[in-house]
């Protein structure tokens, strides 16, 4: 049964006109992105000036890290996007290093949390479960980190000889 020429050219229409409108959505997105992303790095910056005069403490330093790693999360999902609007696909790999961000995020902060509470003058046994939990959650990250590398490796092109096949035609340039 074939469809009649009136119905294919209607689908046509609208399969294209929702291919437009998902192209302005994914410019939409993208453009906020840019907004969020200079709001960000701004706020990255600001943190940095500000910790310029406690040079000294560590916390400053955690706080400046968390947001550039955060930067780096909305560059990664912005790039996402971009290629989405180009291909008109959606790469999961991004969001595999969006999430391995995430974690490392997450490690610096239990990390920074851990050790303000673990210092000698700062211990109260008190405190004991929320060592704990934070120990318990940065196995489970150590595990997320593993399976989100592994995962990012698998969705690479596949090695020849310990390159890959870009960096075949790359190095034979040299």
């Amino acid at each position: 049964m074939s469809a009649s020429p009136k119905s294919s050219t209607a689908e046509r229409r609208t399969a294209h006109l929702i291919h437009k409108v998902e192209q302005v959505v994914y410019v939409a997105v993208a453009a906020l992105l840019v907004l969020a992303l200079a709001l960000a790095l701004l706020g990255a910056a600001a943190l940095l000036w500000s910790g310029m005069a406690e040079f000294t403490a560590t916390e400053p330093v955690y706080r400046i890290i968390d947001r550039l790693l955060f930067v780096l999360m909305l560059v990664e999902i912005l790039h996402t996007v971009h290629a989405s609007i180009r291909t008109g696909t959606l790469l999961c790999e991004p969001f595999l290093i969006v999430g391995l961000i995430a974690c490392i995020r997450r490690v610096l902060v239990i990390t920074l949390e851990t050790s303000q509470i673990t210092q000698p003058e700062k211990w109260d046994p008190s405190k004991m479960p929320l060592f704990q939990s934070n120990m318990i959650e940065l196995g489970v990250l150590a595990l997320l980190i593993a399976v989100l590398v592994g995962s990012i490796k698998l969705t690479r092109p596949t090695e020849k000889g310990g390159r890959t096949e870009g960096e075949d035609e790359d190095a034979a340039a040299f």
